[in-house]
């Protein structure tokens, strides 16, 4: 069976009420020039949500079909049953609901299928009037937060911050959260889609219906221990001619940021990686295999894959996304 290299993946659209044009016009996806793009899933395997290979001899296949059929060459020693991570560019051109995830425990309590969801949120571009609200404040509890709700006034107990460029803001699961207007990010998250909505700032859906919220699960899934949070303070892995940032490093994903305009090798070391660039471009090469790799594109690197040597068009920006 022939070695895996680098793969393409098609990405799948997400057309929201929240979204905008950036994932076009900025990071290059193409939407039909559509107003409302708000989510581009580039690996995905979650239920019918499924990533398309489109290159090389397993194009056609999709990432289940992958894991199925070529788990040790994707995982390595490690074996998984499905793709462990969902990875997804945002385009938030309103804000989004404020909500909360369960962790993996209390995920299968509502749906044997699914998995927890701890997330990460690289912040690629925002404005000055952008926000996110994350954590609760300190020393608020759960009658405090059921109270908040049931009073229309959750915004006095939840933390906010403004972001910036270049913020990575860790999510783990159990955290109040919500995404602001005018943020394109990076996210990456466990693969599941159980999202609990416990506020919607009062807005109607395309119906003209106000959308279904969920107090009662999300007041039983919120950590009331974990109290606010801001962005991740990046741990410096290398700065000699390649700054190396590690920006989260948890039990489901590590992320590492790279930046750099010198030729630079991606090494497997027996565990997949993802690759999204998120400023510049250049060239790749991995065995026989040569491609481009652009602003706004993502590459799935199997375990099994040749060594791979990225020559950036001067200065890159990239994320690498693994497993510890």
């Amino acid at each position: 069976m022939e070695q895996l290299g680098p793969l393409h993946l098609k990405p799948i659209l997400k057309r929201i009420r929240w979204g905008g044009t950036r994932l076009e016009s900025v990071l290059r996806k193409t939407t039909g020039g559509y107003q409302d793009v708000a989510e581009s899933w580039e690996v995905v395997d979650h239920a019918d949500d499924q990533s398309v290979i489109i290159n090389g001899p397993s194009a056609g296949s999709t990432l289940k079909e992958m894991v199925m059929d070529r788990n040790h060459d994707l995982f390595g020693d490690r074996s998984f049953q499905q793709f462990p991570l969902l990875i997804k560019f945002l385009d938030a051109n309103d804000r989004l609901s404020l909500q909360v995830h369960p962790n993996d425990q209390q995920a299968k309590t509502y749906d044997p299928t699914e998995n927890g969801k701890t997330e990460a949120w690289i912040i690629l571009d925002s404005t000055p009037e952008s926000r996110i609200w994350l954590g609760l404040k300190e020393g608020v509890d759960r009658e405090m937060h059921s109270n908040a709700i049931r009073e229309n006034r959750i915004e006095e107990v939840v933390h906010s911050i403004v972001p910036q460029p270049g913020d990575c803001f860790f999510v783990p699961a159990g955290t109040v959260h919500a995404i602001g207007e005018g943020i394109l990010l990076a996210e990456v998250q466990q693969s599941s889609d159980l999202t609990f909505r416990l506020h919607d700032w009062g807005r109607l859906g395309s119906d003209g219906k106000p959308r279904p919220i969920h107090v009662d699960q999300s007041l039983d899934c919120t950590d009331y221990q974990r109290g606010p949070l801001n962005a991740v303070s990046p741990k410096v892995l290398s700065s000699n001619g390649r700054l190396i940032e590690q920006l989260v490093e948890c039990p489901y994903f590590v992320i590492e940021r790279h930046k750099t305009s010198q030729p630079s090798k991606i090494q497997t070391d027996g565990h997949f990686r993802i690759v999204m660039m998120i400023e510049g471009n250049g060239q790749y090469q991995s065995g026989e295999q040569t491609a481009p790799l652009a602003k706004g594109e993502t590459i799935l690197i199997p375990a099994s894959s040749p060594e791979v040597l990225f020559t950036p068009s001067g200065n890159a920006v990239w994320l690498e996304i693994s497993t510890p």
